[in-house]
C-alpha cells in the first residue's frame, strides 16, 4: 500500500468521547490535522464539541467510506472497532493509545501529534493483519461477523460446563470440556487466547490460533493451525448447556446444542500504520512487564 501523502488527505477520527482523555485527545488531533490541511471528519454519534473547529460530521457506517485514513483514539477495544470499519473499505488505522494496554493502538500520548505527521508524510510502516470471519446458523437464519483478534465459543452461566466438538478442514480434532473455546489470530494471540495458556505468534505470521478456556482434561492444549484452515465447533446436548457466539468482544448469536460455528479466514485484512520506530518485541517487553531491573533493558549488539 502506498503511503504517499496525498492519499491522506481526508482524516477521520475515530473514538469514545465520554472518555475526556479520548476527547482531548481527539480535539487536539482535529485542530492538529486542520493546520497541515487536510480535511477532518468525525462521527455524528461522537459526544464531542468541536467547537469552531470546521470538523464534518457523518453517520459511522459512513466513516471509513468517506476517509482516507483513520485515527483511533483509545484502547485496544477502539482499535479494534474502528480495524473492522477501516478494513471493508481498504482504509489504513492509525491507533493513538489513551486506554490500559495499548497492543493494538500503540502511539502513545506523548508522540500523537509526531506519529500523524509520519502518517501524513509517508513514514509510518504499513502492516496488514488477517481477520476471521464467523459464520452460524440461528433461528433459521445464516449471520456472519468479522474479528480482528478473535472469535470465542462462550458458556452463558457460571458453574455449567460446556461439551464443545472441533473439526479443521473437515476433520474431528476433539471433544472439550471446560468453559469455552477461542479461534484466534495471531494478533489476539495476546488478548484473550494470551491469559488462557496460548502462544504469543508474531503478527506476521498467517496462522490460526485454537485454545481451550479452561479445559477439564489438563491435555489439551492450544493447537495452531494454518490461516486457510476451516474450524468448525458445535456444542454438544449437554443438561442446561448454554453458549454464546463472541466476536471481538461483542455477542453474535447464541449457539444452540447441534449447530456449528463456522471459522475461516475473511476475504478482507485490516492495514495498521505504526511509527518509523515499530519494534514488536519491544511491545511486549513494555506491556507484559518483562524483565527486572537491569534485566530488562536492551543489551549491548554484539
Amino acid at each position: 500500500m502506498s503511503t504517499d501523502n496525498t492519499v491522506y488527505s481526508t482524516v477521520a477520527l475515530a473514538g469514545r468521547a465520554s472518555d475526556t482523555r479520548v476527547g482531548e485527545a481527539m480535539l487536539a488531533l482535529a485542530a492538529h490535522l486542520l493546520e497541515r490541511g487536510r480535511h477532518v471528519l468525525a462521527a455524528d454519534s461522537v459526544g464531542i464539541d468541536f467547537g469552531l473547529l470546521p470538523v464534518s460530521r457523518v453517520p459511522e457506517s459512513e466513516l471509513a467510506k468517506a476517509a482516507d485514513l483513520l485515527v483511533a483514539v483509545g484502547g485496544d477495544g477502539t482499535m479494534l472497532h474502528t480495524a473492522r470499519m477501516a478494513a471493508a473499505e481498504g482504509v489504513p488505522v492509525l491507533g493513538i493509545n489513551r486506554g490500559r494496554l495499548g497492543f493494538l493502538a500503540d502511539v502513545g500520548p506523548d508522540r500523537m501529534l509526531e506519529s500523524v505527521d509520519d502518517a501524513l508524510e509517508g513514514r509510518c510502516l504499513p502492516e496488514t493483519r488477517m481477520l476471521l470471519e464467523a459464520q452460524v446458523q440461528f433461528s433459521g437464519q445464516q449471520i456472519s461477523a468479522l474479528a480482528l483478534n478473535d472469535i470465542v465459543v462462550a458458556k452463558r452461566e457460571t458453574g455449567r460446563m460446556l461439551d464443545l466438538r472441533t473439526w479443521v478442514d473437515g476433520t474431528y480434532v476433539n471433544t472439550h470440556g471446560g468453559d469455552g473455546f477461542i479461534v484466534s489470530t495471531s494478533t489476539g494471540s495476546t488478548a484473550y487466547a494470551l491469559s488462557c495458556g496460548g502462544p504469543i505468534v508474531h503478527p506476521s505470521l498467517a496462522a490460526i490460533v485454537l485454545v481451550p478456556i479452561c479445559p477439564h482434561t489438563l491435555s489439551d492444549r492450544p493447537i495452531v493451525v494454518g490461516a486457510e484452515s476451516i474450524v468448525e465447533i458445535e456444542l454438544a446436548d449437554r443438561f442446561e448447556a448454554r453458549a454464546q457466539v463472541v466476536c471481538d468482544g461483542m455477542v453474535l448469536s447464541e449457539l444452540e446444542p447441534g449447530e456449528r460455528l463456522r471459522v475461516c479466514r475473511a476475504v478482507i485484512s485490516a492495514t495498521l500504520l505504526h511509527p518509523p520506530d515499530h519494534d514488536y518485541y519491544r511491545i511486549l517487553r513494555s506491556k507484559l512487564h518483562w524483565g527486572r531491573g537491569g534485566r530488562a533493558a536492551q543489551p549491548p549488539a554484539g
